[in-house]
């Protein structure tokens, strides 16, 4: 199953918020993996005041907040 990236940290409103609202979108089509940036170094270093970012395939999908139509064209685009 494809996977889709969250890079947060604990105690970020913002990154509790955009997660809530992904997963019901993802459930069952994309396996979602939260990063918290501050247990590796270089997730901290490349990510550290944009938080929350959703990655897919190695691009950055959202920052801050949920983009429910980039998320909805990875979706669609799912066989």
């Amino acid at each position: 199953m494809p996977v889709l990236c969250v890079y947060s940290r604990r105690g970020c409103h913002l990154c509790e918020q955009l997660i809530e609202d992904l997963l019901p979108l993802a459930r069952d089509r994309l396996d979602v993996e939260i990063r918290d940036i501050d247990t590796r170094d270089d997730w901290r270093d490349a990510y550290d005041i944009r938080v929350p970012v959703v990655e897919y395939e190695g691009q950055v999908v959202c920052e801050f907040h949920l983009d429910r139509q980039a998320i909805s064209a990875i979706l669609a685009a799912q066989p």
